[in-house]
C-alpha cells in the first residue's frame, strides 16, 4: 500500500485524561498557515539562551529598558547595561532581595522595592532615594498623564506623585479602589486608563481633569476577577495578559483589551494549572519571534513553565534541564529580547537559531494525536518528515537522532525507544523511517530530539500492512 498522510500533529494538550487528548509539546511551538505551500501545521524549535552579562550568584530583581540602556536591579545596587555589555553602577538600594517595579516619566526613572522608592535622573545622572515623608512605599508603579502612580502595600489605596516629579508626594493625593474591599495587587496604565488590579476585582480609572485629584473611577467597568499573581501581568501586543482568579478559586490566563477580558487558556490548561499548589509567586513575560507573540508563564512552586503562542492559539511546555525554564524577568533592548535567570545573576539574550540554553541541552519532544478509527490499525512503516541535513560538522549533533516511542493503549504505557537519524549535514533528502510499527486500536507516538540542531517537524506518513 502507498504511503498515506497521518494526522499526528495538533495544537491540543493533555488535561484530565490521556484517552481524550494526550498531546504534549516541549520546547516546540506550532505555526499554522492556511495558505502554506505544503502543510498547514508545522512545529518549530523555541529559542535558546545566550549568556550576555553575569551579576553573580543571586537572581536579578528587575529589568527596565530606556533608550539604548537596560537598567538592572541586582541585590542592593542599580546598574545600567549598554548594548555591548558594559556595566555601570548607578546607586544603592536599602533592600537586597525581592522583585522591584520600574517606570519613567521621560526624565526620571522610578524604582520601588516595597518600603522604598528611588529616582534616577537620566539628564543629571543623579540617583537618590525618595525621602518625602508622604511617599507611602510601593510594590508596583506606573505612569499616566504626567504622574507616577503607586499602590500602598497591604491596602486598597493608590497614591499619585506631583506632576513630572517622582520626588514629591502629598499625603492627601490618594484614592481607594472600592468596588470590593480587597487589597491592590498591581497598578498599570493601559490605553490611556489606569487599571487597578485587586485580589478579587479589577477597576478602571481615567483622567478627569480635576485640579485636586485628576483621576476618577469609570462607572460600570469593574470586573469580578482579580490578579492571581502580581508579576504574571505584562503587556501583550495591544493588550494585557495575566493569570486571573475568580471568587470561586478558578485561575485562568486571560488577555484583556480595555474592560474586555477573554480566557486564552483552554479547559485542559485550566485543569493543569489547578493541579499546582501556589500561584502568588507565578511570573510571566511576553516577546515576539518571527511573527509569533509569545507569553511565557512560570510556576516556580510546581517547577513548570508554559508558553502561549498568540499566532496559533496553542500552548507548549518550555523547559530547561527537565524543570521550569531558566528565564524569569524579560526586557527589550534595541530590538532584542533579554531575560534574567531565576536562580542566579545571569542575563541572557533570547535567541532564535540557538539550540542550547547557555550551552545546556534543550530536549525537544512532542506526543502525537490519537491514531484510532474504531478498529485495529496495522502500520508496517512510519515516515516522519523533518527539515533534514541540519547536522553539525563535528561533535554532538553531527548525525542528529530522532527517538520514537509507541503507546498502544491510549497513552498509559509506552514501548521502548527506537532511534533513527534525520540527516547529517547536507543530506537534505533524508527521512526518519521506522519499520514494523505493528498493530494497535488506539495508538500514540512520542518523538524526542536532544541534539543541538534545528528541529522542525513537517509531516508524518504511514504505510499500512
Amino acid at each position: 500500500m502507498n504511503l498515506q498522510p497521518i494526522a499526528l500533529f495538533g495544537i491540543g494538550n493533555q488535561g484530565k485524561s490521556p484517552n481524550v487528548d494526550a498531546q504534549q509539546r516541549k520546547n516546540l511551538y506550532v505555526e499554522v498557515q492556511q495558505d502554506a505551500e505544503k502543510h498547514v501545521l508545522t512545529m518549530y524549535p523555541t529559542p535558546g539562551l545566550v549568556s550576555f552579562v553575569n551579576f553573580g550568584a543571586s537572581p536579578i530583581r528587575g529589568l527596565y529598558e530606556k533608550g539604548d540602556v537596560l537598567y538592572v536591579a541586582h541585590k542592593s545596587t542599580l546598574y545600567k547595561v549598554a548594548n555591548n555589555g558594559e556595566i555601570t553602577v548607578l546607586g544603592s538600594l536599602l533592600t537586597t532581595a525581592g522583585r522591584v517595579g520600574f517606570s519613567d516619566n521621560g526624565t526620571q526613572i522610578i524604582l520601588v522595592d516595597g518600603a522604598n522608592g528611588y529616582i534616577y535622573n537620566t539628564v543629571t545622572l543623579v540617583f537618590v532615594r525618595i525621602t518625602d515623608v508622604d511617599f507611602p512605599g510601593a510594590d508596583t508603579v506606573t505612569f499616566l498623564n504626567g504622574r507616577f502612580i503607586v499602590n500602598k502595600p497591604g491596602t486598597g489605596q493608590f497614591f499619585i506623585s506631583a506632576s513630572y516629579d517622582g520626588l514629591n508626594w502629598d499625603a492627601l493625593d490618594f484614592a481607594t479602589a472600592e468596588s470590593d474591599p480587597d487589597n491592590l495587587v498591581r497598578v498599570i496604565s493601559e490605553q490611556g486608563q489606569l487599571v487597578l488590579y485587586g485580589e478579587k476585582t479589577t477597576e478602571f480609572w481615567g483622567d478627569s481633569g480635576a485640579q485636586d485629584f485628576p483621576y476618577a473611577k469609570i462607572g460600570g467597568s469593574a470586573i469580578e476577577w482579580g490578579l492571581a499573581a502580581r508579576w504574571s501581568l505584562t503587556k501583550f501586543m495591544d493588550s494585557l495578559i495575566f493569570l486571573r482568579k475568580n471568587r470561586l478559586g478558578q485561575v485562568q490566563v486571560c488577555v484583556q483589551n480595555g474592560s474586555n477580558c477573554q480566557a486564552v487558556s483552554t479547559p485542559e490548561m485550566d485543569y493543569n494549572f489547578s493541579q499546582y499548589a501556589a500561584f502568588s509567586d507565578v511570573t510571566g513575560f511576553a516577546y515576539m519571534l518571527s511573527g509569533h507573540p509569545f507569553y511565557q508563564i512560570n510556576f516556580p512552586t510546581a517547577n513548570v513553565s508554559w508558553l502561549y503562542d498568540g499566532q496559533s492559539k496553542s500552548w507548549s511546555k518550555i523547559e530547561s534541564g527537565g524543570g521550569r525554564h531558566r528565564s524569569e524577568i524579560q526586557s527589550q533592548l534595541l530590538g532584542k529580547s533579554y531575560a534574567s535567570d531565576y536562580e542566579n545573576g545571569k542575563l541572557y539574550r533570547i535567541a532564535e537559531g540557538v539550540y542550547t540554553d547557555d550551552g545546556a541541552t534543550i530536549v525537544r519532544e512532542f506526543t502525537s494525536r490519537h491514531v484510532a478509527n474504531g478498529d485495529y490499525t496495522h502500520l508496517s512503516q512510519l515516515w516522519l518528515e523533518m527539515e533534514a541535513g541540519v547536522g553539525l560538522q563535528t561533535g554532538q549533533g553531527n548525525d542528529p537522532q530522532l527517538m520514537m516511542q509507541v503507546s498502544r493503549d491510549g497513552g498509559h504505557e509506552w514501548g521502548a525507544e527506537v532511534w533513527r537519524s534525520f540527516g547529517p549535514v547536507g543530506q537534505y533528502k533524508a527521512r526518519a523511517v521506522f519499520n514494523r510499527i505493528g498493530r494497535f486500536r488506539d495508538g500514540l507516538f512520542k518523538f524526542r530530539v536532544t541534539d543541538p540542531v534545528k528541529t522542525v517537524f513537517v509531516a508524518a506518513w504511514g504505510r499500512q500492512a
